[in-house]
């Protein structure tokens, strides 16, 4: 972390404490005691909002209040990349971040960003987030001064746009689909046969609305919040992309605690994980909803139809360029293989 960015995120702390953000005693920084308190930075969504205030109930329950922790939501700590920044320089206890904005950082995080790797949740939760390849990937980042907690969900990106609804990747042909600036994606795209433009996410709802562009796509929470239904006719399920929330932790941190307080942090962390799986799901389908009440039209693809995108992917050899931007490629191969057994199964690790 520079000294530029370890000043900025000082700073940040100290600006939300005078701003009438309440902090708790602290000790000394890395020496095991018998009160312990976290500094917890998380996002803006708030399927992970409220997971963080159940992790904060559950901490301080457990401990007998002992153990607390102060929260900085809503990114006031700064950008994702700053706060895990903030994690790695011991200024910040717990981040939640998009693996997105840390694949450059680690770059195994790629791996996430691969459209149809995932057909559907439950694949991510079994084997993308628990299964053999995934445990190992996740934790390797203590090879970047990172400690793994856990995965949120911040949800599949889907497909909106105001010409028809998506069931095939005939019906994206020649659509000009706001996408991110990346290579993974942008490739993907054009294997479809869409014409994939990135923007600026500030500039979208305007170019959607003029139709500089004919649509987008993200990930339900995002679509809703930022009422993108109002200028987009068409939302159609395609779940491409599974993008994950990480929560990490500063490893001196957790390593100074006693075996006791450690089984509580990761015991309420297990627990505010599934909590926070939950409040996505709810909230998705209460976003759903409201859309349809609005005027708009939600289809949703089969895993069947979603082969299809998944085979023009796989042609593309578009895997192959996430692969070339990991640091271990045979993580990618190893869940790959571990995707298959799963789906020959029916869908179970029995």
């Amino acid at each position: 972390m520079t000294s530029k960015s370890k000043g900025i995120t000082v700073f940040l702390i100290v600006f939300a404490l005078f701003g009438g953000v309440a902090m708790t005693k602290v000790g000394s920084k890395y020496r095991t005691q018998e009160n312990v308190n976290l500094i917890f930075s998380n996002v803006t969504s708030n399927s992970a909002k409220e997971a963080g205030l159940y992790f904060k109930d559950l901490v301080e329950k457990y401990s007998d209040g002992k153990m607390t922790v102060d929260l900085f939501p809503d990114n006031q700590l700064g950008d994702d990349k700053t706060a895990v920044e903030g994690v790695q320089n011991g200024d910040i206890d717990i981040a939640v971040s998009s693996s997105s904005s840390l694949s450059t950082l680690y770059k195994d995080y790629y791996l996430y960003d691969t459209p149809y790797l995932f057909l559907n949740s439950q694949e991510v939760y079994d084997v993308g987030f628990h299964g053999k390849a995934a445990q190992e990937m996740l934790s390797g980042i203590d090879s970047v001064g990172l400690k793994h907690l856990a995965m949120w969900e911040n949800g599949f990106r889907n497909y909106t746009n105001n010409d028809r609804p998506i069931y095939t990747p005939a019906d994206c042909k020649s659509q000009k689909i706001r996408t991110m600036e990346n290579p993974i994606h942008m490739k993907a795209w054009k294997a479809i046969g869409a014409n994939p433009t990135p923007m600026a996410f500030s500039e979208l709802f305007t170019a959607m609305q003029q139709g500089t562009v004919d649509g987008e796509e993200n990930p339900i929470g995002i679509i809703h919040s930022n009422r993108f239904y109002e200028v987009q006719k068409y939302i159609s399920l395609t779940q491409h992309v599974y993008t994950p929330y990480v929560v990490v932790m500063n490893p001196d941190k957790f390593n100074s605690l006693t075996d006791e307080q450690k089984d509580i942090l990761l015991r309420a962390m297990e627990e505010a994980s599934e909590y926070q799986l939950k409040c996505s799901a709810e909230a998705e389908l209460k976003g759903i909803k409201e859309m349809e009440e609005y005027g708009c039209s939600v289809n949703e693809l089969t895993d069947e139809q979603k082969k299809e995108f998944q085979t023009i992917i796989e042609n593309a050899d578009v895997f192959s360029v996430a692969k070339e931007a990991m640091a271990h490629p045979d993580f990618f191969d190893a869940m790959q293989k571990e995707l298959e057994e799963y789906r020959a199964k029916g869908g179970t690790n029995e």
